[in-house]
């Protein structure tokens, strides 16, 4: 892939309008608890989770299906609100947040998801486009020009103009990357980035985030259960009944 470096945004433009904020800290997470259902059906999903990523680090998140990891992640993308416990993301508080504060907030944050969640009528240059319509003082063609640079740097150079039903489900997943990465992220949240990638578009991709992280100094959280990426991280912290634990990187990479 080829890097992105000619309209990406120097770190020193990023946080400045979080002057009052931790600036050692993108996510801060104590005591955090969610439960779905009600009554006798009520389940608690998350519980007392205690978590803290810095700018620049690649924190991978693992563990078996249905232990909390997407719920996890929804939370710190502000798509849910919080019921118990403490969250901070890019030095907002997210309890007691209200709809307008969270949308707000999921503007500054990339999001990845399994689902791809691509517009059906738009190109793949459009959709990646309305990541890079999310920043301030763009017209239409740089954003265009964005929308392409990053397209190409996850290998779909010579796909700008299809649709997503003529796109393989690894040239969506791609596109999706793209998108998340259009908005110049502060944070990144992947929900199983690679999965539909073969071993090497899914290690491009993981190279080009970390890249990203290094770089620009956002922090990434991926959910993953691919043990093809474990050595791009920082930190792996696995995931079992709701609960978080942290696991030396050389035995966990021998563990899967």
């Amino acid at each position: 892939m080829s890097p992105v470096t000619s309209t990406v945004t120097s770190p020193a433009d990023y946080g400045r309008a979080d002057a009052g904020a931790n600036p050692s800290a993108m996510v801060e997470i104590s005591g955090l608890c969610h439960s779905y259902g009600k009554g006798t059906m009520r389940r608690q999903v998350i519980q007392n989770v205690d978590l803290r990523i810095d700018p620049g680090e690649v924190v991978l998140l693992t563990g078996p299906s249905g232990c909390g990891k997407t719920t996890l992640l929804t939370l710190v993308g502000a798509l849910r609100q919080v019921q118990e416990g403490h969250v901070r993301v890019l030095g907002q508080a997210l309890e007691n947040s209200g709809r307008g504060e969270r949308q707000r907030l999921r503007r500054r944050i990339g999001m990845i998801f399994q689902g791809h969640n691509l517009l059906r009528c738009l190109t793949a240059e459009q959709n990646v486009q309305m990541g890079a319509d999310l920043l301030p003082g763009l017209g239409y063609r740089a954003r265009r020009d964005q929308a392409r640079e990053w397209l190409r740097a996850v290998g779909l150079g010579d796909h700008l103009g299809k649709l997503p039903h003529d796109l393989s489900g690894g040239q969506k997943q791609r596109v999706a990357i793209a998108r998340a990465l259009a908005t110049h992220p502060r944070l990144l949240l992947a929900d199983e980035p690679t999965a539909a990638l073969d071993s090497q578009s899914g290690r491009e991709v993981v190279e080009l985030l970390k890249r990203l992280a290094r770089e620009q100094q956002c922090a990434v959280l991926m959910v993953t259960h691919d043990p093809r990426i474990l050595d791009v991280a920082d930190r792996l912290v696995k995931m079992e009944d709701g609960r978080l634990s942290s696991a030396p990187l050389a035995i966990a990479a021998t563990a899967h």
